[in-house]
């Protein structure tokens, strides 16, 4: 028996007045998706507990089937699982975003104008990375190099409960003066992320960037702390050889905790110009090698919800459905017996930007037929009308192994 997840993040949405009240699951033209939807089990599942943040973190840990109240610790240790980074114990890891702030005198009252800094490349990203290293690193705290925008701090013997951190992709195009780290304990981190304005704003990549009309990476921005996580080994929580396909750090680091097999594709970037064809055949690969079980977890939805892109968020779940999905299934049905799972880990709603914890659709689908008949699409609506709801978004993973 063969398994996988295909997950799109942040798929789910409410009706966009752009869209003509639709959203982007009812717009798109996903033909797999919908066959599947009506030939599997679909309904809604709830990936984000009670009193957590609706975060890819919590929300794709629950889709794997792990308890996030028993296992969470933070965003960023899994991030720094992947780029390689050894936790000690007393270490505690924080995202480092590379932003882009307007420009203004008094550091508080700038506005975020992009949280991903034009979803700079890694090859510039890591230019900045060095220079923030060198300015701030070396001793109490130490900047590693990720993926794009997104990198990673260690503060050794550092602080966890430094009250409200705020991620920079849920406030942009706001005055950041109400979202900075307020804390006493936070003073150092306030600090650096202040004096990396001055630090970067003249960067030989950001006087290029700017002639280049695109955005600057022009700060910091540190969020989502927290120690090194503990994950039961996959294996031999679920039975199965497992393995993760994904373009960001976040996913992959999960994967390595987890004892999974973490497949690097060329050409991934976590957004829609990703090689969603790379991305297919790596799952594929995985599969015909012997794996039983591959997560496949697919960024550009998400990217495209938190820029307010209605027609590449419907594009980007097309895509999916074209490129990855279509292969997919195609060559699930030619492995013999499997199961399937479509689904997004939270809603990233277009009209507002980031995330919310409402519950999720999913379809199931078993390449015997045994789980119809279901819905005519696959969409959100559809999936609340058939009134099954799984409220342990752990246990959905069970359904699909079938136990």
């Amino acid at each position: 028996m063969k398994y996988a997840i295909v997950l799109c993040d942040g798929m789910a949405d409410l009706p966009c007045p752009s869209l003509n009240g639709r959203t982007p699951m009812e717009a798109a033209d996903k033909p797999v998706m919908d066959r599947l939807a009506a030939h599997g089990e679909v309904g809604t599942v709830r990936t984000v507990q009670e009193g957590m943040s609706p975060g890819s973190d919590v929300a794709n840990l629950t889709v794997m089937g792990y308890d996030t109240r028993e296992c969470y610790t933070g965003r960023s240790p899994l991030e720094a699982a992947n780029i390689g980074i050894d936790l000690a114990d007393d270490d505690v890891a924080f995202r480092c975003n590379l932003v882009t702030l307007s420009d203004g005198p008094e550091y508080a009252e700038k506005t975020i104008l992009d949280y991903c800094a034009g979803d700079i490349p890694t090859a510039q990203a890591d230019q900045l990375l060095r220079t923030v290293q060198e300015a701030f690193g070396g001793g109490e705290f130490d900047f590693y190099t990720g993926t794009a925008y997104r990198h990673c701090m260690v503060w050794h013997g550092g602080k966890t409960a430094l009250g409200r951190v705020t991620p920079p992709h849920d406030i942009t195009g706001r005055v950041i003066c109400d979202f900075l780290p307020r804390h006493p304990d936070a003073a150092p981190l306030l600090a650096m992320m202040e004096k990396s304005v001055a630090l970067l704003r003249d960067h030989p990549v950001n006087r290029a960037r700017a002639a280049g009309g695109l955005h600057p990476a022009n700060a910091i921005w540190l969020w989502g702390q927290g120690k090194r996580p503990r994950l039961q080994n996959y294996r031999e929580r679920f039975g199965v050889n497992a393995s993760v396909i994904s373009a960001v750090d976040l996913i992959k680091g999960i994967g390595r905790i987890a004892g999974m097999t973490v497949c690097d594709v060329e050409g991934a970037t976590g957004y829609i110009d990703t090689n969603f064809e790379g991305k297919a055949a790596a799952a594929i690969r995985e599969l015909r090698r012997g794996q039983d079980f591959v997560y496949v977890h697919l960024e550009a939805p998400d990217e495209c919800g938190h820029r307010g892109e209605a027609e590449n968020k419907v594009r980007a779940i097309e895509e999916i459905d074209r490129r990855v999905l279509a292969p997919l299934v195609e060559a699930l049905e030619g492995m013999g017996d499997f199961r399937l799972m479509v689904l997004p880990d939270h809603p990233t709603p277009l009209t507002i930007r980031t995330h919310t914890a409402d519950p999720v659709p999913y379809l199931l689908y078993a390449g015997d037929g045994s789980l119809g008949p279901g819905v005519p699409r696959f969409t959100e609506n559809a999936a609340r009308g058939t009134g099954r709801h799984t409220e342990e978004g752990r246990t959905l993973v069970c359904r699909l192994f079938g136990r």
